[in-house]
């Protein structure tokens, strides 16, 4: 589905006998009715399928990354390398979907992110050199990213009047292969052998399936269900949204990236503030795991109860509230109440999903909330990148956890003043 402004719609020549004004399609080309209901489930099918592949090609290999190390006689600073990729890869690959929406449709360029996806994770295991394992995971995470920017793009053109529901399904499917990933990978390797490589390629299958809806969509150059056929003035038009004038959209790109700073440092450091409290290894990783479950409910009625604010600051400040009050605990009490801890930050890291809400609700078009999506989402992963390493740097010089915590705590205040200034009922058109 390429971007509205660019493309226009392909009918039947009866079709347009029979419905000469007639713009409303939606529908793959030959029909001049709305997008028929079936059409609709297997695009909200592909929606959970693709976002359940949006993170087990990183949890995957956290869960492993000792025994990749290992195998591929990989330094630790190599290794630390590799868990900056991600943030890094999504906001540089992530600027190139609005392109490759605009001249291959969106239905298309998110089938070509689930296949890179797949073959990049069946390459990497077995490359056998760390350039190449490197390589082979930047192209499963340019797939992730091109896919990441485009989710709240098809929201927008299929689902218009459902928003919040549809944003809530993928993210809470998101949440559900994050957590997927982290708590199956090490015993799924297990049952399979205990070789590292089939434990890493195995989640190549879940890619391979996500790639089989999306083909319907391939050949789709319709606009969007609900809005008008382009015309010329359109597109003359679309040069005219500058993005970076508008302050909701910097807004949302700062809450994006703090929100997604305070998600990898969690993912990354969480369960050695445990164990260095005192818990036990495995019980670490139960309350990593319980943190990222919390997304999974509250990644579905977070955007449903957003999409029906006309202001999101309210779910802001609670959400920031959360994540203050876990970071208190994990400095003041971290073992006694760490059930506690895991559970308020696992409510805190659901900024992800309001996030990708509020980007479908700040854009009046399709083409809007492309940009949008697409300056927020690479914007923010920027800003994110440093993040963990500081707090590691600050724990190795400080011999503890309390400036890494305060710094976590104190990253709750801008992110909650920029949630705020996104959360505001306005559209980047605008201001723009």
């Amino acid at each position: 589905m390429p971007d509205d402004e660019t493309q226009t719609p392909t009918l039947n020549r009866e079709a347009i006998a029979r419905t000469p004004h007639d713009t409303r399609a939606g529908t793959l080309p030959g029909a001049a009715e709305g997008p028929s209901p079936w059409l609709l489930r297997l695009i909200a099918v592909g929606l959970v399928l693709a976002a359940l592949n949006l993170r087990p090609a990183i949890t995957s290999l956290g869960a492993l990354l000792e025994e990749v190390r290992e195998g591929l006689h990989m330094s630790g600073s190599v290794a630390g390398v590799l868990t900056s990729v991600p943030p890094l890869c999504f906001a540089v690959f992530g600027v190139m979907a609005p392109r490759l929406a605009r001249r291959f449709g969106a239905g298309a360029v998110v089938c070509a992110g689930m296949a890179a996806i797949a073959v990049g994770l069946v390459v990497r295991p077995y490359i056998g050199s760390t350039a190449g394992f490197l390589a082979a995971s930047a192209l499963a995470l340019m797939g992730i990213a091109v896919s990441n920017i485009l989710m709240p793009v098809i929201v927008k053109r299929w689902f218009p009047d459902r928003v919040g529901t549809m944003t809530g399904l993928y993210s809470m499917a998101l949440a559900l292969g994050t957590a997927l990933a982290a708590a199956l990978t090490v015993p799924v390797t297990g049952a399979l052998g205990g070789n590292w490589q089939t434990g890493l390629v195995v989640w190549a299958v879940l890619a391979a399936v996500a790639v089989l809806p999306w083909i319907v969509l391939v050949r789709d150059r319709t606009p969007a269900p609900g809005q008008p056929a382009p015309v010329a003035a359109n597109a003359a038009e679309a040069p005219a949204l500058k993005i970076t004038r508008s302050r909701t959209a910097w807004g949302l790109a700062c809450f994006f990236g703090l929100q997604a700073t305070a998600a990898y440092i969690t993912m990354g450091w969480m369960p050695q503030i445990f164990r260095d409290a005192g818990v036990s290894a495995g019980t670490a990783g139960l309350l990593l795991a319980v943190t990222m479950a919390m997304g999974v409910p509250l990644a579905f009625v977070i955007p449903r109860v957003a999409s029906r604010l006309k202001n999101q600051g309210p779910i802001v400040v609670v959400l920031g509230l959360c994540g203050l009050i876990g970071y208190s605990g994990l400095y003041l009490a971290p073992a006694a109440g760490a059930w506690a801890w895991a559970l308020l930050l696992g409510v805190a890291n659901c900024a992800f999903p309001l996030a990708l809400t509020m980007i479908g609700m700040r854009a009046r078009s399709g083409a809007g909330v492309v940009r949008l999506s697409a300056f927020a989402q690479s914007t923010g992963y920027l800003l994110s990148i440093p993040g963990p390493l500081l707090v590691g740097v600050l724990y190795q010089h400080s011999g503890g956890w309390g400036l890494p915590i305060a710094l976590m705590a104190g990253l709750m205040i801008p992110q909650m003043v920029a949630g705020i200034l996104a959360g505001r009922d306005r559209t980047i058109e605008d201001e723009c």
